[in-house]
C-alpha cells in the first residue's frame, strides 16, 4: 500500500515561453487546488431528464409508465418543477410509437402530483376557445358595425 502512494505520478504540462520560478509556483498552485477540489467533491448524481442507464445506475427501483407523444414538452415542464428524475424512451414496435416514462420508484408520490397537474394543463387547455375562432366572431361583429354605421351615415346625408 505504502508503495502505492509513493509510486503516483502526476503530469503537469504548461504552455509558456519562459519557464520561471514564479510559472512554475503558479502551475503547482493551481494543480493542487484541482486535485483538491475533485477529491473533497462528492460524485454529481444527475436530475432531471436523463438517460434510462443513467437513472437505473443509481440503484433505485425504477419504475415506468406510457405516454403518447402529444405535449411531451409540456410534460418536461411539469416534471422539472416537482424535480423528478425520469428518462424517456420511444417505443417503435407498434404502429404509433409511444413513450415510456422512467423514473425511480421513491418519485412515485412526485410524479403523481406532476401527472395530476399536467393532466389539469392539458384539460383546460382543451376547454379554452380557439383565438382563431374568437378572432373570425369578432371580425364579423365590426364588419357589420361598420356596415350599419354606413348605412345610418347615407340615411343623415339624404334628409
Amino acid at each position: 500500500m505504502q508503495e502505492e502512494v509513493e509510486n503516483r505520478t502526476v503530469a503537469l504540462a504548461v504552455s509558456t515561453t519562459r519557464m520561471t520560478g514564479r510559472v512554475l509556483k503558479a502551475a503547482l498552485i493551481k494543480l493542487l487546488a484541482e486535485m483538491k477540489k475533485s477529491r473533497d467533491s462528492p460524485p454529481q448524481i444527475p436530475h432531471g431528464k436523463q438517460t434510462v442507464k443513467e437513472l437505473i445506475g443509481q440503484n433505485a427501483g425504477v419504475s415506468n409508465i406510457e405516454i403518447t407523444d402529444k405535449n411531451i414538452k409540456s410534460f418536461e415542464q411539469v416534471a422539472r418543477k416537482y424535480g423528478v428524475d425520469y428518462a424517456l424512451k420511444k417505443d417503435t414496435t407498434g404502429e404509433k410509437p409511444k413513450y415510456l416514462v422512467f423514473f425511480k420508484a421513491r418519485d412515485a408520490d412526485a410524479l403523481t402530483a406532476a401527472f395530476t397537474e399536467y393532466t389539469a394543463k392539458v384539460l383546460k387547455k382543451d376547454k379554452q376557445p380557439s383565438i382563431l375562432e374568437q378572432l373570425a366572431k369578432f371580425k364579423v361583429l365590426v364588419q357589420t358595425k361598420v356596415m350599419d354605421r354606413v348605412k345610418n351615415k347615407d340615411k343623415e346625408l339624404t334628409r
